[in-house]
């Protein structure tokens, strides 16, 4: 199951010739400058995106994978074919951060996601084997109320049985209150399952100019 838009299924796939990191930032203030279009990811710390950016990416440790989650505290810059910015985002829901540092990285997520006028879409990661957290349904709804375009990507899909997926995937996008227009990418970083289905999301989102007021 990958369920993409008209556009996004006319676009052709982002074709990984070049990454590099960029710089870490610790606010919108810190951001890199230049012009250039971004796409964001967002997930639970446990969810697997750092394994899921070296999977996306074609590198095997450009992002760092740890055993500990909550170690992405900033915002991480990877600019990708010398065109686009692929943006980490802090990882939520992680219990053992303290309370003030989860509000940190509130503060920051949503000051990037609301005031960072090269977004232009975001990669949202839920765990495809489990019911989405109070986290990630508060994400989600944000970024519906928000009006922010985003692809949902349940990760681990090589953890579940072939049975298991369907369901395990209606029962996210019944929980989340998504439209039956929402772009789903069901995502492995094991087999890669997914990775050209998401590069054909973001191809589209980031030729996606905004129109100006």
């Amino acid at each position: 199951m990958c369920a993409l838009s008209a556009a996004a299924r006319g676009a052709k796939g982002v074709k990984i010739a070049s990454v590099e990191f960029v710089t870490s930032a610790g606010g919108l203030q810190e951001c890199p400058n230049r012009p250039l279009p971004e796409i964001a990811v967002s997930g639970r710390s446990n969810v697997g995106k750092s394994s899921l950016l070296n999977s996306l990416l074609g590198r095997h440790a450009m992002a760092r994978v740890s055993r500990t989650p909550g170690k992405t505290q900033r915002l991480n810059f990877f600019l990708v074919n010398q065109n686009f910015h692929l943006v980490d985002l802090p990882g939520y829901g992680y219990a053992k951060v303290p309370a003030a540092v989860r509000g940190n990285w509130s503060g920051m997520m949503q000051g990037y996601l609301q005031g960072r006028e090269q977004l232009r879409g975001l990669v949202q990661l839920v765990d495809a084997r489990h019911e989405p957290s109070r986290d990630d349904r508060e994400m989600v709804q944000w970024l519906l109320d928000e009006q922010l375009a985003f692809c949902l990507v349940p990760t681990k899909m090589d953890k579940l049985r072939q049975g298991e997926r369907k369901p395990a995937i209606s029962t996210l996008l019944r929980i989340l209150h998504l439209p039956s227009d929402q772009p789903v990418v069901p995502y492995s970083s094991v087999t890669d399952e997914g990775r050209e289905g998401l590069l054909q999301w973001i191809a589209g989102a980031i030729a996606n100019v905004p129109e100006e007021d």
